[in-house]
């Protein structure tokens, strides 16, 4: 009794928990599929998905590349150590002409030498290399960023192109089911006028024929609406087996744009632009640096030092065992056969072949806009066409299907009148979301989310 009564406390109480807890595209409580917003699943993409966590990277890496520059300004503290042993010790020869001995080689090192030191650089002058250097990170480190912001509305339009296939593709399982029930309650009026003796055979069997067909565009449209789930999956981040149900959006909100308005837009939001014009930037400055090999090097340079016949280098029986140094230090190259001309013409023919980059991107940009724009106006045209014929689609099937009823029209009316039902749907859906992608294109072209 105990037994069974602790049975049951589990039981309800593991359904409490399952009851208040429901997470995106899982099993609720109500078994049903928690349906996924269009704003939930850009959230999620742009957090899960692997080219964001990619800018991601490359941002922290453009971040360390200009600490790694930034210090290059800095002093730098190395050391060093050394052992050598000498054949012979080393020697002076000292000769002394007022004794009547002849030249005496006296000692002046050991055999075995040891020495170890500790140098501190910090560079003076260096043509403004180092500081230049520091200013090309800087401006990798905005790329980076523009570079992360282009991959999330890379993402956004991905993600709502993808969202917008799935109720597509939903829609056209909803009509391919639908034409498969009415095909079938055609086929068995049919049938039934066929016993009556009031059709020929060849009417039921092109009833047949044309639920078969219907049947196979079902498959086909629900391969399609599993095909495009799997596209959204993978956009998140998530397992493309994972069953997932989107919230639906039918609402048709058309709006007026203004090309020149979308034009200004592109040119100044655009992340491609936004990238060259800094990366024109990063290529003046490249042209400096190379320019800076016409110039000294200069360092300030400051040492101790320890030298001695011991492997701590203490002990030194000819000289001083230790001692410290400062100074400066200049290296000029003022000759190389032309290399650093060179390599400043070349940085200069870079810059200008980014700058003339930029004038056809830009120009692609405002084509890419304006291309967006008249695929927006056709889809909203589409849009209403479709409508209406959609409405006298459906329509036309009730009239004809009634009309066979009676018996006053034949089978191949009623599967006529089915078949224009059927793409006047599939016409109105696709102008329908079709006009929901352009949007998302345009919104990309303009470099809007």
């Amino acid at each position: 009794m105990i037994r069974k009564f602790a049975i049951k406390a589990l039981v309800v109480f593991l359904s409490s928990i399952f009851s208040f807890v429901s997470f995106p595209g899982i099993l609720t409580a109500n078994n049903n599929i928690k349906e996924l917003t269009l704003k939930e699943a850009i959230q999620i993409a742009t957090t899960n998905n692997y080219l964001i966590k990619e800018t991601i990277e490359e941002q922290r890496a453009a971040l360390e590349a200009e600490k790694s520059a930034t210090a290059d300004l800095l002093p730098k503290l190395s050391a060093s150590y050394s052992y050598m042993r000498l054949k012979h010790s080393p020697y002076a020869v000292f000769s002394y002409s007022e004794l009547p001995i002849g030249p005496q080689k006296v000692n002046i090192g050991d055999k075995d030498n040891y020495g170890w030191d500790v140098t501190m650089t910090q560079p003076l002058f260096t043509g403004f290399a180092l500081i230049t250097k520091r200013k090309i990170a800087q401006l990798g480190v905005e790329i980076s960023k523009v570079e992360h912001e282009q991959a999330i509305l890379d993402i956004t339009k991905q993600v709502k192109i993808a969202y917008y296939r799935i109720l597509l593709a939903k829609r056209l399982v909803d009509v391919a089911e639908e034409e498969v029930r009415q095909l079938e309650a055609h086929a068995k009026d049919a049938e039934l006028f066929y016993k009556q003796e009031l059709i020929p055979r060849n009417d039921v069997l092109k009833s047949k024929v044309a639920l078969a067909q219907a049947k196979q565009k079902l498959v086909k449209a629900r391969s399609d609406y599993k095909i495009a789930v799997s596209a959204l999956n993978n956009l998140l981040g998530w397992d493309i087996s994972k069953t997932i149900s989107v919230e639906d959006i039918s609402g048709f909100k058309s709006q007026e744009y203004h090309e020149k308005e979308l034009f200004e837009k592109a040119l100044k939001d655009r992340p491609e632009l936004r990238i060259l014009r800094t990366a024109i930037q990063g290529a003046e400055l490249g042209i400096r640096m190379a320019r800076s090999a016409y110039f000294p090097n200069v360092y300030l340079v400051g040492r101790y030092e320890q030298k001695g016949e011991d492997i701590l280098a203490k002990t030194n029986n000819y000289t001083n065992s230790h001692n410290a140094s400062i100074g400066v230090e200049a290296k000029w190259t003022f000759f190389e056969w032309g290399k650093t001309r060179a390599e400043v013409k070349k940085t200069f023919h870079q810059k200008n072949a980014l700058v003339e980059r930029l004038k056809g991107i830009e120009d692609s940009v405002k084509l890419e806009v304006r291309d967006a724009i008249q695929r927006l106006n056709v889809a909203k045209q589409n849009v209403e066409t479709a409508k209406k014929a959609l409405a006298q689609a459906k329509e036309n099937y009730r009239i004809t299907n009634l009309q066979y009823q009676q018996q006053v029209t034949t089978s191949t009316e009623v599967l006529d009148a089915r078949t224009y039902l059927t793409q006047a749907e599939v016409n109105f859906y696709g102008a329908l979301y079709g006009y929901m992608m352009a949007e998302a294109e345009l919104a990309r072209a303009t470099g809007r989310k």
